[in-house]
């Protein structure tokens, strides 16, 4: 379950592993730069949710936000 920051970055980090896919290739694929997806892997980057967006999409993954 993703509580925070930090639980998405790891989460991010997790999937993009299992895909085989390195940080500079999701960098390219998502239009980040590889060191802002390193500060979303460790929770760091918390100001912008819109980069989370595009970082799940290009790992073809889905945000669900559900009541508790």
């Amino acid at each position: 379950m993703i509580r925070g920051p930090q639980s998405f970055g790891m989460a991010l980090g997790e999937f993009r592993r299992r895909r085989g896919v390195t940080q500079a290739e999701l960098a390219k694929t998502s239009g980040l730069h590889r060191s802002y997806l390193s500060k979303l892997e460790r929770g760091s980057a918390t100001d912008a949710f819109r980069y989370l967006i595009l970082a799940s999409r290009a790992l073809d993954l889905e945000i669900v936000v559900r009541p508790r």
